[in-house]
Parts: C-alpha cells; structure tokens; sequence
C-alpha cells in the first residue's frame, strides 16, 4: 500500500512528458500544406486526362449482330450433303463529333466473320476479323443546302429514298431493289450536296471517283437525286451513270422506289433498269411491313434477286421475318429466305440477334 502512491507519482511526470512530445510533433500548418499539394497534384492528373478523353460533342455507337441459321439447297443430292449451319457476327463502332454545331464528322468502324458460304454472308454482314476502317464522312451546311465530303463513302449518301420495309437478308436487293440508283455504293473519294424544301420536296447530287484518279477516265461516278414525302406516302427516283468500270461504256441506272401507309401495314415497291450500251435489264421489288403485331412487327417480301434482260429466265427471292424488341438495346429476328436457282431452291431458315449500346 505504501509503494503504490510512490509508483503513481513516478508515472504522472512521464505521463505529461509523452503528451507533450506527441501534441509537439503535430504541426498543422504543415499538415495542411501537405494535403493541399497532394489535391492540387490529383487535379493536375483529372485536367491531363480530361484533356485527352472525348470532347463534349464526341458520341460513339456500338452496335453487334449475330445470326445463326441453315441453309439447304442449289443442287441438293437428297443426302443432305449441301445443307450447312453456321454462326456469324459482325461489330460496328460509329464515331461522331461537330466542331461548331452544324457541322458533323462521321467514322465507321467495322469487323465481322461473315463469308459468301456462310449465313452472315447471306445476311450482308461484314467480313475480316480485323477492325477496318469503313468511311470517313464530314458534312456542313453550305447555303441552305447540306454538303458532304469523303472516302470510303457511297455516291448515295446523300441521297432520299421512299422505302419503308426493312430487309431480312441480302438476298433482297438493298432500298426496295433500287441498290444500283437509290443506294449507289462506290466507296471512293466522295463529294455531294442535298437540299430540302419545306414541301416535303427534296434534290440531291453527288460524284465519287476511285482514290488513285480523281475524276479520271473510266474512274468515276455520278448521280442525282429527287424525293417527295407526305404524311402517309412518298416516292423517289434517282439516276447513276458507273463509268468505274474497266470498259469503256459507263453503265447508267435509273430507280424508283415509293411507299404508301395504310391502318395496318406499309406497302414498299421499287423498279430498277441498267443499261451499259449493249444490254438493257430491269429488276422489281413488292414488300409489306406490319408494325404492330403482337410486340414486334412482320416484314414479307418478293423481289427479283438481280438485273435481268427482257429475254434472259428471271429468278425471284422470298423472304419473311418476324422481329421482336426484347428491350431498347436488343432485338431478336427470326426469318425464312428462298431464293430460286436454275438447279435445286435455296431455302434458308436464321435467327438474327442485335444489340446496341
């Protein structure tokens, strides 16, 4: 009992001691200093990262389509033998940005697994694994008029169609079976130029000439361009003389597509004629589109598959498609082609399935 109070009183002395060395050891000003130069050094990085990320006016899509389906027929055997199933993709990035608000400037990204053999090359998907670029696009206003400068980018692209119906596969001519005049591709150097009246009335030109020689001989396209749309129809007409070709005839196409909407459904037509100084052909296109049945909507068509001579055996396409919005950024298309041949039908059954983010 007597050692006890004489310990507490030793410990007291040593007790304040160590208060005292630890309150000296805590400068706060210098405390401060420190965190403040480790926040302006973090900021420093956020300003150098913002610096290099998108700018305000830059948006990128992505968008993969899969499909998966058989195809049975052109020579079958009765052994099954030349019935194949296969699975394709194919993945698009879109890039966009405006420098002052009217102007835009657009990249494609593509890649895909699609061959000629397989599904997805019968659904137009792309092929080459490899990210590609697949057009650089930049349009402004000019006047009152929209204009539009590019490589790798279709003699069409500013052009005006009159289809409604949404094809299945590519064994239906693109743009209601005007894909020669109304969808003229080129993927050259391109240059066009669009104007719309308040009419619903629309005018449209464009030339693309192959990147080696620019307006060359036997190196260029051109094409112009009318529309009209109204509340429940409208029709276009376009005109492309090809001299890209190596003969030395241009090919000229002339195309007409149009649409009229009914209560229920969406009739598309289209007519198409070529002519390249020796031959003349001509192909057609009937499509119905339903856009309310069920959840999703129908889609039937019958086309010629080509260009056909007056005199020359035509050959048509078929198709039905039943497409199903699963949410906003995924849809589900369950399909049937046939497309006849000078030997056995080709009959073609696929699911295709589309995301977009």
């Amino acid at each position: 009992m007597l050692v006890a109070p004489a310990t507490l009183g030793l410990l007291a002395p040593l007790s304040a001691t160590a208060n005292e060395v630890t309150i000296n050891d805590f400068n706060a000003a210098e405390e401060i200093a420190v965190t403040n130069s480790r926040v302006d050094g973090l900021e420093a990085r956020l300003n150098n990262f913002e610096a290099g990320s998108f700018s305000e006016t830059t948006t990128a899509s992505f968008s993969v389509d899969t499909v998966i389906g058989q195809v049975d027929g052109a020579g079958d055997t009765g052994d099954d033998s030349n019935e194949s199933t296969s699975f394709d993709f194919q993945f698009n990035i879109g890039l966009s940005t405006s420098f002052t608000g009217e102007d835009s400037l657009d990249i494609a990204i593509d890649n895909g697994s699609a061959t000629a053999s397989t599904m997805g090359g019968k659904m137009g998907f792309d092929t080459g694994t490899s990210l590609v670029v697949d057009g650089v696009t930049y349009s402004f206003p000019l006047g009152g008029a929209t204009a539009i400068v590019g490589d790798s980018t279709d003699l069409s692209t500013a052009f005006t169609g009159a289809c409604t119906y949404s094809s299945f596969t590519d064994m239906t001519p693109d743009d209601c079976g005007t894909g020669n005049s109304m969808g003229a591709g080129g993927k050259g150097v391109t240059a066009a130029v669009s104007y719309a009246f308040d009419s619903g009335f629309s005018m449209a030109g464009g030339i693309t000439s192959a990147q080696s020689e620019i307006l060359g001989d036997n190196a260029d396209a051109f094409g112009l361009n009318a529309a009209y749309s109204a509340d429940s129809y409208g029709v276009a007409l376009a005109y492309v003389s090809d001299d890209m070709g190596s003969g030395t005839d241009s090919t000229t196409y002339w195309g007409a597509n149009g649409y009229y909407t009914f209560d229920l459904a969406s009739l598309s037509v289209g007519f198409e004629t070529s002519d390249d100084g020796t031959t003349e052909k001509s192909g057609y296109f009937v499509g119905l589109s339903f856009p309310e049945v069920g959840p999703g909507s129908v889609n039937i068509a019958a086309a010629t598959d080509a260009l056909y001579a007056d005199n020359a055996t035509e050959y048509l396409v078929y198709e039905a498609s039943y497409s199903y919005p699963v949410n906003d950024a995924m849809t589900i298309t369950p399909g049937i082609f046939i497309q006849e041949t000078s030997a056995e039908d080709l009959t073609g059954i696929a699911v295709k399935t589309s995301f977009s983010f």
